[in-house]
């Protein structure tokens, strides 16, 4: 569950349940020793400070039964509470005073789904929506705010240490990161809402994890490792906005020369595909370079096929895209606007397109006989402008 404050507004705790939970009861997912097992682990919405709770309608005797509370003790802080009056009392106490550490790096708001349609704002406030300005002051409004933060932010560690949960509740394979490597960078996620009498409650939604590897000659590679939303965050899109602001950020420093992505689920490279997408298309700059114009249908810009290669080097550079990644967008703008009826065209982007699929797929493909590996780039291909379709049809369908 998470816990929010009990204000008039507000229920006072929304149920989610994990997607996985091997990482802390083992591959077959069972505890043995009890009927009607429930078990309730409750988290404050904003500091997720946990209260433990567990109830059954019998069991065997101590000495045979799997300790549950043993168990999750070794996943979770030891200041987490047994009693739900003493929990609820302390959410409310605590909703009041918490505030997100570290430095707000991006923000945006929707309408709210908490407020109280009677109530009014006072202040005007702008805050990155979908094409509207919200009044962020407004008890209609919340307003979601991303914060940086190191180990040595204050609050954090404590933080993180509770945070860190989700990351084994919902990453298949999801393993906790070593404190003791300093270099760590975190963006955290959370809603920010505004009770009828004016307090404000910040709501923890998600966080990312990065670690930033050296760039030849002076600059650092940022690369995202961990990725997670709370169970009542996810499905709504925080994704991608978190995902965005964690890319802005990244903009915003000097010091990082590019933003790279360890080991992406098949879910988030999709998602990052359709940001990263949609990102290029605001920026007309770039547009107007690579299609020769904003508006048409033609390819007469730097997209080709085949791309001006020091274009697409330059922009890239510009932009912090991972080299794969960046290769990925230019081949999928280049089919957003592909003639299927000019053969040189196809020719030249088919060529373009298995040139990244031979070098990427190299170990593999250089062990098979010439006729063999034609026909696996081919299918490759095929597979892939496959996929290429499927996340235009999404943006643009």
């Amino acid at each position: 569950h998470a816990q929010e404050d009990t204000s008039p507004n507000d229920p006072t705790a929304k149920p989610f349940h994990p997607r996985f939970t091997y990482p802390i009861f083992g591959e077959d997912e069972k505890i043995y020793g009890y009927n009607d097992l429930v078990i309730n682990l409750s988290l404050a919405s904003g500091s997720l400070a946990m209260c433990f709770t567990m109830k059954h309608s019998a069991k065997l005797p101590a000495s045979t039964v799997d300790d549950v509370e043993g168990t999750l003790y070794k996943f979770i802080p030891s200041d987490y509470l047994k009693n739900e009056d003493t929990f609820r009392a302390n959410v409310e106490k605590e909703a009041l005073t918490f505030r997100p550490p570290g430095t707000k790096v991006f923000s945006y708001a929707r309408p709210s789904t908490h407020g109280d349609p009677s109530s009014s704002g006072k202040g005007k406030s702008k805050a990155q929506t979908d094409g509207a300005e919200l009044d962020e002051e407004s008890p209609d409004v919340s307003v979601f705010e991303a914060y940086h933060c190191k180990w040595e932010t204050p609050g954090f560690r404590d933080l993180h240490r509770r945070m860190q949960l989700f990351i084994l509740l919902y990453i298949e394979a999801g393993s906790y990161i070593q404190e003791d490597e300093d270099k760590w960078e975190f963006v955290v996620l959370y809603e920010r809402r505004r009770r009828r009498d004016g307090n404000v409650t910040y709501h923890f939604v998600g966080y990312t994890s990065m670690y930033p590897f050296f760039y030849f000659p002076d600059k650092v590679r940022m690369r995202l490792s961990q990725f997670v939303l709370a169970g009542p965050y996810q499905g709504q899109g925080h994704g991608a906005l978190l995902y965005t602001a964690l890319y802005q950020y990244c903009l915003s420093q000097d010091q990082i020369a590019e933003l790279a992505i360890e080991d992406p689920s098949e879910a988030f490279e999709d998602l990052r595909d359709k940001t990263d997408l949609r990102m290029l298309f605001k920026n007309a700059e770039f547009m107007k370079e690579a299609y020769g114009d904003v508006d048409g249908t033609g390819l007469n810009g730097k997209l080709g096929p085949p791309a001006d290669k020091e274009w697409v080097v330059g922009w890239q550079k510009k932009l912090k895209m991972a080299g794969r990644q960046w290769e990925r967008l230019i081949e999928m703008l280049i089919l957003r606007r592909l003639d299927p009826t000019n053969p040189a065209l196809l020719k030249a982007y088919r060529l373009q397109v298995k040139d990244r699929l031979y070098r990427f797929n190299f170990e593999i493909l250089v062990i098979l006989d010439k006729q063999e590996r034609l026909e696996k780039l081919e299918e490759t291909f095929n597979s892939v402008i496959e996929g290429y379709s499927g996340i235009l049809g999404m943006i643009e369908g």
